[in-house]
């Protein structure tokens, strides 16, 4: 390393994401190097906490990743790169490729597979006894027939490597999976189909050191997110009991989580399903902090936030200590919005804690010491919400930020 308290961090992004962890990065006395998309040159990257941004051309947010290594590698002749970061869940893979071709420390390829391939990380869970749903790989015709004969209606097929719930099909019979797969033509292999589990979706959002939880918080959606995509909603979650049952189990099923996948440095986001059998499956996990500003809702419950305490972590794992705790409880709120520029000033609780400010969007998250205030502030927001800003879109195939 160049220097124990000023290391060269080269951070990927080809998404817009994670000014926040540059802030802090820099802070904590990095010289924060940038690496994003050719496409993302207009966007407000914080250039005061950079050392300097490089552009990769891309198309629709993805790179070559022949040209990221090759890139990576005329740039290292002059720089020390001490660190790879990957800000988001489309970089984790090519951040582990670079990791690798230089040498340096952080996770590799092998370990990278089980934050990002859908497939990769059910076969290790399940190969470690933890719950998933039934599930095969859409690749050999005869295993997913067979699959279908065991396995009851509905299905879903994944794709493999996308975030969040982005490009899932349900098939309600044979006929409709074996279309939905004629769709997919030489793709198929980059997906899988798995048994449909009803029930409610939730998250646990952690920060790793030395292979070690030191932080995580159990958090229920109001709707699985899946639902929320395809068919049009307002996605909300909060914050469990902090003694509940259900945040017990899920806080023991994410520590097996992250053992199985080895993380060992950083942070995670793993969703869990309670299926109506009232045991709960793992759906995934990854490498990075949640989307959709759950960061700002955990900030909101318990003063941490996720990407700042992250960059402390990559960059003083040594002497790294968890701030003092708050244990209050928090709810998020988001809707696409059919005004451009949503008012929100009718909202005026107290417990309003944080607002979304973003064209055609309302959002706002509420924090209070009392569960029952969030539970009751986000029944009746919600309802507000859907006669105030609530419109739908086709969900995308990829994301669109």
């Amino acid at each position: 390393m160049s220097s124990k308290t000023s290391p060269v961090i080269l951070c990927l992004a080809s998404y817009e994401k994670g000014q926040a962890f540059l802030r802090a990065a820099k802070r904590q006395g990095a010289h924060v190097y940038l690496l994003t998309s050719k496409s993302l040159e207009h966007v407000d990257w914080g250039r005061e906490n950079l050392e300097d941004i490089f552009y990769l051309p891309d198309v629709n947010k993805e790179w070559n990743k022949h040209d990221a290594l090759m890139g990576v590698s005329y740039l290292a002749r002059t720089l020390q790169i001490d660190k790879i970061i990957a800000l988001d869940d489309y970089d984790v893979e090519v951040a582990a490729m670079l990791r690798e071709h230089l040498r340096l420390a952080g996770m590799g390829e092998t370990t990278a597979r089980y934050f990002r391939d859908k497939l990769a990380m059910r076969v290790k869970a399940y190969q470690d006894g933890i719950r998933v749903p039934d599930f095969v790989h859409v690749l050999n015709y005869d295993k997913m027939r067979d699959f279908m004969r065991r396995v009851a209606p509905p299905w879903v097929v994944k794709p493999r490597s996308a975030a969040s719930s982005l490009g899932i099909k349900k098939a309600n019979s044979e006929e409709e999976l074996w279309q939905i797969v004629e769709q997919l033509g030489d793709q198929q292999s980059f997906y899988l189909m798995e048994r449909f589990v009803p029930g409610d979706v939730y998250h646990v959002d952690s920060i790793i050191l030395n292979r070690r939880i030191i932080f995580a918080i159990a958090s229920k959606y109001a709707l699985p997110p899946m639902q929320v995509m395809h068919q049009g909603a307002v996605f909300c979650t909060r914050t469990l009991p902090y003694e509940s049952a259900d945040a017990q189990v899920l806080l023991q099923l994410n520590a097996r989580v992250i053992a199985s996948m080895g993380h060992v440095l950083g942070v995670s986001h793993t969703e869990f399903i309670k299926g109506e059998d009232g045991e709960f499956y793992f759906l995934e996990t990854s490498a990075r902090v949640g989307g959709a500003h759950i960061v700002e809702l955990i900030e909101a419950a318990t003063g941490i936030n996720l990407w700042e305490e992250w960059a402390k972590v990559e960059i003083h794992p040594e002497t790294y200590a968890l701030p003092d705790l708050r244990h209050d409880y928090a709810g998020l709120l988001i809707s696409l919005a059919r005004q451009q520029h949503p008012d929100l000033s009718a909202y005026t609780d107290p417990e309003i804690y944080w607002r979304l400010n973003k064209e055609y969007h309302a959002g706002l998250i509420v924090r209070s010491p009392h569960y029952e205030r969030i539970t009751e502030l986000l029944e009746q927001y919600t309802a507000r919400f859907y006669q105030d800003f609530f419109t739908r879109q086709p969900a995308p195939e990829k994301p669109t930020h």
